[in-house]
């Protein structure tokens, strides 16, 4: 009935019961039995969040050799077994754009939270700008290949990059470990290095001295990227580019 406790299912979803819309005391005596009952409608609760935007906010902002921020644990451990189970398939090395691999459950769940405006400010306001105005990007990767890596400063077009690896653990010494570099001739020295493991996120502001980069790896590599770009225009040359060079990769299968 209106205005009862809603029920429970096994499941944990809730069942709120309520009357058909026409079965009013003007037309009672026309309505049907069968459509005035009630009737269960199943209501799904919320998703929990996958990100803890906490764990975010209190990862400290380092400003050498540029402007930088490491968080660990930003993903919520509850999540992390249904968003490994989740991570979609990818045979294809490289990065994929969401667009490009299936989006289900909690890996779903986490493109979306990435990509809206919450992580937006909560960056923005650790970084000192306002990255909500600007389109973003986001691709997927989920196998490396031994050329992956190369020191680099990230393109002009970005603004702001964030790295959120999901890996359950990572047994290589070196290779594959994201390193902070002061310059784009060396691995050694380096600032910080930064282990791809479930819930890790490295994420900086992109400058003509932004230098990073891993070792060389080859295997299961899983990692969602997130681009504040300049504006849509650049966007949208960016989403060409990503589209051309899987179209190369998969006509020489590399």
């Amino acid at each position: 009935m209106i205005g009862a406790s809603p029920a429970v299912r096994p499941d944990g979803r809730k069942i709120r019961r309520a009357r058909a819309a026409h079965a009013s005391p003007v037309d009672a005596s026309l309505s049907c039995p069968s459509l005035s009952a009630d009737y269960p409608v199943i209501v799904s609760a919320p998703a929990a969040p996958v990100l803890d935007l906490d764990a975010v906010r209190a990862a400290p902002l380092a400003r050498a050799p540029y402007p930088y921020v490491l968080g660990r644990q930003v993903i919520r451990p509850e999540a992390a077994p249904a968003l490994a189970r989740d991570f979609p398939a990818i045979a294809k090395p490289g990065y994929l754009t969401v667009d490009e691999v299936a989006l289900s459950g909690r890996f779903g769940d986490l493109v979306a939270e990435l990509e809206g405006d919450a992580v937006s400010r909560v960056l923005g306001e650790k970084f000192g700008i306002d990255l909500v105005s600007h389109p973003r990007l986001t691709t997927v990767m989920g196998r490396s290949q031994p050329k992956y890596g190369a020191i680099h400063t990230d393109g002009s077009a970005k603004v702001l990059t964030l790295l959120l690896y999901l890996n359950d653990a990572w047994e290589a010494p070196e290779a594959g470990r994201l390193r902070v570099l002061y310059d784009g001739e060396r691995f050694d020295p380096y600032a910080v290095e930064v282990p791809p493991t479930m819930g890790t996120m490295f994420a900086f502001l992109r400058g003509d001295t932004s230098w990073h980069g891993h070792r060389p790896f080859a295997g299961e590599r899983r990692v969602v990227q997130v681009a504040w770009m300049r504006d849509a225009a650049e966007l949208a040359r960016k989403r060409r580019r990503n589209r051309t060079a899987q179209l190369f990769k998969g006509i020489f299968r590399r």
